[in-house]
């Protein structure tokens, strides 16, 4: 896999951990505070998309792994 496909499966697996975690009826529900994270993962997320830049993206390049177009 390459960079923006990781960034891309980690982002997706923090929005969705942090549903289950937030929303009240789930069976994994801890507290609704979990929903800031999953609007702080969408504003990086909505960030990387204007600016071309993405934090994640830049530890995973130092980390070794592949770049992608």
């Amino acid at each position: 896999m390459t960079t923006w496909q990781t960034v891309r499966v980690i982002a997706g697996t923090f929005i969705l951990l942090s549903l289950a975690f937030g929303i009240p009826g789930s069976p994994l529900f801890v507290s609704q505070w979990w929903l800031a994270f999953t609007a702080f993962v969408g504003a990086n997320l909505l960030q990387s998309g204007l600016t071309k830049w993405c934090l994640m993206e830049s530890i995973l390049r130092k980390l070794g792994m592949q770049t992608g177009n």
